[in-house]
């Protein structure tokens, strides 16, 4: 009988167990649930919170902690609802924090990722301004130096950013800044030819001068110094002998510049001035222009072609 009980006694004590298992296994999806809202809740919460500090970070101007914190949102939440956002506020963090090389690639990332992008204008605007203002530091500011006779790549760059926006985005809110920016690249641009122009003037290599001066006025058609790279060209082809190519560029800054500064009340273009500054002896320069003084030509005078020979008569 003692046997009999402590079986009963086990087979009720396994079916209690049992019952209780099942009853447990049932309230298993209930909280399972409740845990995975609060963990979605508190993701939620910490996404917030990221992007919050990125904002504050942004406000105070401490754009390395935002560069920071924007690339550790972008890496716990790739998919996130600040994604999009936090590429393109790194951008604008690498740009403010004077890293122009990486503010280039942040944004060529968001175009290759987000072309279709509402924002997409913005990054090809703060791709073109990292360019702009790469070597434009805090001397620039203090002195006047002459920013047309450094190197030039960086602003092909921003010119040629900047060119991109306007053909993709021509009514893009950013579109006027950026073509007042290009006015003053392409003048940059072509005084910066203009110098090696003349660098190549004052070494007698003419060819060289006139080719740099032709790319000035081909390229940069409505720069400042469109006026100073056709006398360069009329100059340099008159020193080769070349005297049609000569009149040729003298009638072309006749007619659009009448009023430049090196013609005479006759009308001729006189270069003596130019040629003795640029042509100057070491022993002329001492002397002050007494002895060794360069040959200086005539004026160079416009040959006009009579109506019989215009006309092919």
């Amino acid at each position: 009988m003692a046997k009999f009980t402590g079986a009963g006694f086990s087979l009720g004590a396994a079916a209690l167990l049992l019952t209780l298992g099942l009853t447990g296994c049932s309230l298993i999806p209930f909280w399972g649930g409740d845990d995975e809202r609060d963990a979605e809740e508190d993701l939620n919460a910490t996404e917030q919170l990221l992007y919050r500090n990125v904002q504050r970070s942004l406000n105070s101007g401490n754009y390395q902690q935002a560069i920071e914190n924007l690339e550790r949102l972008e890496a716990r939440f790739p998919f996130g609802r600040y994604a999009e956002q936090a590429q393109l506020e790194l951008i604008y963090a690498h740009y403010m924090g004077y890293n122009p090389e990486a503010a280039r690639s942040a944004a060529d990332r968001f175009i290759r990722l987000h072309p279709q992008s509402a924002n997409v204008d913005y990054a090809y605007y703060l791709k073109g301004l990292a360019s702009y203002n790469k070597n434009r530091g805090i001397l620039d500011r203090l002195f006047s130096t002459d920013v047309a006779k450094r190197e030039m790549t960086s602003a092909r760059e921003a010119y040629a950013d900047f060119t991109e926006l306007l053909t993709r985005f021509p009514d893009s809110p950013y579109a006027p800044d950026a073509r007042k920016r290009m006015l003053y690249l392409r003048n940059l641009l072509a005084r910066h030819e203009l110098h090696v122009a003349n660098f190549y003037m004052e070494r007698g290599a003419y060819v060289a001068a006139a080719n740099r001066a032709r790319f000035i006025v081909e390229n940069y058609s409505k720069a400042e110094s469109v006026p100073d790279a056709l006398a360069v060209l009329v100059e340099a082809n008159y020193k080769l002998g070349l005297e049609d190519a000569a009149n040729d560029a003298l009638r072309v800054l006749a007619h659009n510049f009448p009023q430049y500064e090196a013609f005479d009340e006759d009308g001729n273009l006189v270069l003596a001035e130019q040629i003795l500054n640029r042509d100057r002896s070491w022993t002329n320069l001492v002397t002050l222009g007494l002895l060794d003084r360069p040959d200086v030509p005539p004026p160079i005078k416009l040959q006009r072609v009579d109506d019989g020979a215009d006309s092919g008569v």
